[in-house]
């Protein structure tokens, strides 16, 4: 297989506000929180109460789906906060942090020497087996599973998506020292992707199987990557890790202390000064952005895949930017049939197809409904995977489990439809959709 892949179909959205390479600490939060929302298939169960003194690295709530799995503190400090919603549903545990952080003493194993399961028990303690995602599904890896072989993707290609080579440019000894021990979990290889032309040093490191990918969004999905090096077919399993994560996991195997500090990106048309800041998982986004008009939307990760939240909410911890744009509460009289040069669109509607390069600044407004759904091929035209997406939904909201395992749902996360989302002029929620079906499965099997 060549070592360089290139992908036809795609879309690049160009928004205006894309972060600086600049680099800011942001100031230590008032509090930080850790929430199972943030993960799919989780079923918490408490282990700590207000008041009770944690670590960094102290286990806050287990998964009762797999005891095992610990989702620990980023920080040491007082749990302030046990948040609740309809049904008494844990939202998340806040933890108001220390002046001086303590950090919990961990065994750290040398993964060279160390048996696999020694590694497994050491991540698991720590929380960060939780940072480690298995597909199908996209849930938090099966500690007693063994993948055929674990992805990661070096790049993000999402609209103002950060730009790794300069977030990880100082955690080379890191990234190293991350792959090589998940190079232990598996008994197949580890896949490294790279975008072509910005390789940064992934292309020198050893003992992973690398590549480079050129083309258009959605080609840093490590999904769509999946699908061209390896596809996912029924009773495989795959497991992938964010590159900054890997990093993460490795900076912790070199230092021996948990360290959840890591380096996101501050970008959108309604960011004050957008640049890089370096945060501990699980801050509160005001913190991060400081205050914020009522009129500008939060949405903790990309445009396309983010989660809204409040200025006095926390950045999820799958997230590596926060991104601000303006609420689309605004409408405009005849928008729809005025010729507007201000306006994107992938049809011939507004002219944004004479200016390819021209970078907007768009707002929430979904410019409509929900209308009925119409097979036009449209979707087709930027997933660059062999999966039909009209069929694969329709078979989904018929609940057809054969079909859909047939035409690709063990391939697909919702972020890899994100794009088609986008696009769609009937204005569906394939996202949601495919995670509706995904949990189906999952409740089936």
């Amino acid at each position: 297989m060549s070592k360089n892949i290139k992908l036809r179909k795609g879309l690049d959205i160009k928004l205006t506000g894309k972060a600086e390479a600049r680099l800011e600490v942001a100031p230590m939060a008032k509090s930080y929180a850790v929430s199972p929302l943030d993960y799919e298939n989780v079923t918490p169960k408490l282990l700590v109460k207000v008041g009770d003194k944690v670590e960094a690295g102290s286990a806050l709530f287990f998964d009762k789906n797999n005891p095992r799995i610990l989702f620990t503190s980023p920080v040491s400090g007082v749990v302030s906060a046990i948040n609740r919603g309809e049904k008494r549903k844990l939202l998340s545990v806040a933890v108001e942090p220390d002046q001086t952080q303590q950090v919990k003493e961990i065994k750290v194993v040398n993964p060279a020497k160390a048996e696999r399961s020694e590694i497994v028990e050491m991540l698991l303690e720590s929380g960060l087996w939780t940072r480690i995602v298995e597909r199908p599904y996209g849930i938090i890896a099966n500690p007693d599973a063994t993948p055929k072989a674990i992805f990661v993707s070096a790049f993000d290609s999402a609209p103002l998506a950060p730009d790794y080579n300069f977030v990880l440019k100082e955690e080379k000894a890191n990234v190293e020292a991350g792959l090589a021990l998940l190079a232990r979990l598996t008994n197949g290889k580890v896949h490294l992707s790279a975008r072509k032309g910005a390789e940064g040093y992934m292309e020198s490191i050893k003992g992973v199987e690398y590549r480079t990918f050129e083309g258009k969004h959605p080609v840093g999905n490590v999904g769509v990557q999946i699908h061209h090096i390896d596809r996912i077919a029924k009773g495989d399993i795959v497991w992938t890790v964010n590159i900054q994560d890997v990093a993460i996991i490795g900076r912790f195997i070199n230092t021996g202390k948990l360290d959840m500090s890591k380096i996101i990106a501050v970008a959108g048309s309604e960011a004050e000064k957008p640049c890089y800041k370096r945060i501990i998982s699980g801050a509160a986004v005001e913190s991060i952005v400081g205050k914020v008009s009522n009129k500008v939307r939060i949405i903790s990760g990309d445009v396309l895949t983010g989660v809204t939240t409040a200025a006095e909410g926390y950045i999820s911890a799958n997230a590596n930017m926060l991104t601000l744009i303006p609420e689309g509460d605004v409408y405009e009289l005849l928008g729809w049939a005025m010729p507007r040069t201000h306006r994107f669109s992938v049809s011939r509607a507004y002219f944004s197809w004479l200016s390819p390069n021209k970078e907007y600044k768009l707002d929430t407004n979904l410019n409509g409904g929900e209308r009925p759904f119409v097979v036009t091929g449209l979707y087709e035209e930027y997933l660059p995977m062999d999966v039909y997406v009209s069929y694969l939904l329709k078979a989904i909201l018929v609940k057809d489990l054969d079909k859909m395992e047939n035409l690709g749902l063990y391939e697909v996360l919702p972020e890899d439809l994100a794009l088609c989302e986008f696009v769609d002029p009937s204005k569906i929620e394939m996202q949601q959709i495919v995670r509706d079906g995904i949990n189906l499965m999952i409740k089936e099997s």
